[in-house]
């Protein structure tokens, strides 16, 4: 079977809440090689992660997170982690950082913060291309998954500006052409989210360097039983 990577979509959310600690310590034991994460920044500019712009949907909480400091998020959703606290909790696996509804100001912070805790190189980002277009000019040298939801391809001068590794694509818009011309024009090609193991099979049988999954112990499975 090829070398795909394991990407935990916001850790073990199947087992525990998603973009919480235990979640990502179980995609990380059930065989990820790395995790995507979600960050938002709180009211006084602390980095946590959460998906969704409010702590309703995971917390029972119907306040706006920009509306909260993080003390104030802490003493009604305390299992909301810090971004330090998931780069320290992954240990030597990789944190693919996912910016919904990230500012400039918001995104500067961010990549501060991973540059401050000397985890760039086991660090990366996607985002759609205003995100990424951020991320680059925070840091020339991050490593860039440009999202991308149109078989339309991505003009070569959003391409040349933020200078993605990966082309982070919907699963079900993944062929083997796409693949091949990922490819041969020099990027690693990254599919989302696939939880079912007969997409998986057809995403590897494509040829993607990496899948993004819900199901972290199914995919290991599909790949060789990869689990620890």
């Amino acid at each position: 079977m090829r070398n795909v990577t394991v990407v935990g979509h916001r850790g073990d959310p199947y087992r525990f809440p998603e973009n919480t600690l235990a979640s990502l310590h179980s995609a990380v034991e059930r065989g990820a090689d790395a995790v995507e994460i979600d960050v938002r920044l709180t009211r006084d500019g602390v980095p946590v992660l959460l998906h969704d712009d409010s702590l309703k949907r995971l917390w029972r909480h119907d306040r706006l997170l920009t509306a909260l400091t993080y003390d104030e998020v802490r003493a009604v959703a305390g299992g909301v982690p810090t971004l330090r606290d998931a780069l320290l909790a992954v240990g030597s696996h990789r944190l693919m950082i996912d910016l919904p509804g990230a500012t400039e100001s918001d995104i500067r912070a961010i990549v501060g913060i991973v540059r401050e805790s000397g985890a760039g190189e086991r660090t990366y980002y996607c985002g759609g291309p205003t995100a990424m277009l951020h991320v680059r000019a925070a840091d020339p040298a991050a490593e860039i998954a440009l999202t991308w939801d149109t078989l339309v391809p991505p003009r070569p001068v959003l391409l040349h500006a933020v200078a993605p590794r990966w082309l982070n694509y919907r699963f079900g818009l993944v062929s083997r052409d796409l693949a091949d011309r990922a490819h041969r024009d020099g990027y690693l090609l990254s599919a989302w989210t696939a939880d079912t193991r007969r997409t998986m099979r057809r995403l590897i049988a494509h040829g993607v360097d990496s899948i993004t999954t819900n199901r972290v112990d199914a995919l290991a499975s599909v790949l060789g039983g990869r689990t620890p």
